[in-house]
């Protein structure tokens, strides 16, 4: 059995445009994700996917490897499955998506967003989570949110505050690695989780995955995962104590620098 981590990428951008090749403490972004997901354990190949030719020469350049996939990829699941087809992985092989805008993302955390499919044959697909622990990201839309079952399945994802309690206002009593909802009139809480853009999946299921029509609620919250869920799969959550700080636009270069400051 391999395990892949392919990253998919591309140039346009309407937020950043080209922001994998934008240096960070010296290198391209794109640098910065190869080699933190290299060093995962049980990672047994790296490879970018893009359909353009000056993320492929910077690549070369520090030394990555390059899938070349075709530009109408509608997605960059598409352009991950185009390149595990590419690189004849197979059924039981495993297949981890990690963004091309995630400069922060733990080692640590690509091995866990593994393990369950190399130990439970009934995992299809997984996905990360962290503790929410600034309670503006609650509210953010950029900010993606996810609950999950006492199994540990995704039960759904939004851009908006989930879950909301019903009566009264909402409260945050810190608690071990983020904060904790506090609903008024009960001693009931609920924990918080910002949901992470890695997915890793069998083969398998990629090639079922890549061939579902897309969803309405996917349509509605901008969330491509939650075709996976209205189609009647399952999403095994893994919760990492490591964030990992997307670069979607220029400031949040500065959120990576904070965060970057934290680690060290």
């Amino acid at each position: 059995m391999t395990t892949a981590v392919i990253i998919p990428c591309r140039y346009a951008s309407t937020r950043f445009a080209g922001k994998p090749l934008t240096l960070f403490e010296g290198r391209p972004i794109i640098a910065h994700v190869c080699q933190r997901v290299a060093r995962a354990k049980g990672v047994d190949l790296v490879a970018v996917a893009t359909d353009d030719h000056r993320i492929a020469e910077a690549v070369e350049a520090f030394g990555g490897r390059v899938i070349m996939t075709d530009a109408a990829c509608r997605s960059g699941t598409d352009r991950v499955a185009e390149a595990a087809d590419l690189l004849d992985l197979q059924g039981r092989d495993i297949v981890v998506n990690v963004q091309g805008d995630q400069p922060a993302v733990a080692p640590e955390s690509i091995a866990a967003v593994i393990e369950p499919l190399a130990t439970d044959p009934a995992v299809e697909m997984t996905t990360l989570a962290f503790p929410i622990v600034d309670p503006a990201e609650i509210f953010h839309p950029k900010d993606v949110k996810v609950v999950f079952d006492r199994r540990g399945d995704a039960i759904y994802f939004s851009r908006a505050p989930i879950p909301f309690t019903r009566d009264g206002t909402w409260g945050f009593e810190p608690a071990e690695g983020g904060f904790r909802l506090q609903f008024t009139g009960g001693d009931a809480g609920f924990s918080a989780f910002k949901h992470l853009g890695v997915y890793a999946f069998r083969k398998s299921f990629l090639d079922i995955y890549r061939r579902l029509p897309p969803g309405r609620l996917e349509e509605v919250e901008k969330l491509e995962q939650l075709r996976v869920l209205e189609h009647g799969h399952r999403i095994r959550v893994v919760v990492t104590d490591h964030d990992s700080p997307e670069i979607d636009c220029p400031e949040d270069l500065e959120r990576l620098q904070r965060h970057r400051s934290k680690e060290s």
